[in-house]
């Protein structure tokens, strides 16, 4: 048990049923009445985020989770499978679970978050930047650089991510896997 004293980024907690996460949470002390806790939290299962507040003071039920390092293999009939980097084991994994599964290359390093006593999949983090190479793009006007215009590109992997008007096919890039957008040129 824990309480609103004990909030952090990242917290993994029981709340109505399901697990959550904690994105981002506020202490607030009102000039009147009792102080509260404002939260964002990420349900694991849906991935759906929510506002909850919290009065100050009150008892959670926090759940121990495990990150561990994998490596993502290939994809098949079963899902994504990777390996344990340590262990060797091979685990599949469902679609659901990753964020920006179309940024998946073979052989990238992952993050699979556990949850510690069912030894359940609850999600996988991706990098915050994955390299990438353009593979299709149509190609950019000279002149057209004036302005910050964005044109649609395809990368390796088959994601479509924005790029400016000067990337080409052939071009390697950084791609920020959160929101997949562009980040920056990579120098080769």
């Amino acid at each position: 048990m824990a309480d609103t004293s004990d909030f952090r980024n990242g917290l993994c907690m029981e709340f109505n049923g399901k697990l959550y996460t904690i994105v981002s949470f506020q202490h607030v002390k009102p000039g009147k009445g009792p102080a509260f806790v404002r939260t964002k939290l990420k349900n694991l299962e849906t991935g759906k985020v929510i506002d909850n507040t919290f009065t100050s003071g009150i008892k959670i039920t926090t759940v121990r989770i495990e990150r561990r390092a994998y490596q993502f293999l290939y994809k098949d009939d079963m899902g994504y499978n990777f390996m344990n980097s340590e262990t060797f084991d091979q685990i599949p994994v469902e679609e659901t679970l990753i964020e920006a599964a179309d940024l998946l290359k073979e052989g990238q390093e992952c993050e699979i978050v556990f949850h510690a006593e069912e030894e359940m999949v609850l999600q996988v983090d991706l990098p915050p930047f994955v390299e990438m190479e353009i593979t299709y793009s149509e190609p950019g006007v000279k002149g057209d650089t004036a302005t910050n215009t964005l044109k649609p590109a395809t990368v390796e992997t088959g994601a479509t991510v924005m790029v400016p008007l000067f990337i080409n096919a052939g071009d390697k890039i950084k791609v920020d896997t959160r929101d997949k957008s562009y980040a920056e040129r990579v120098k080769s």
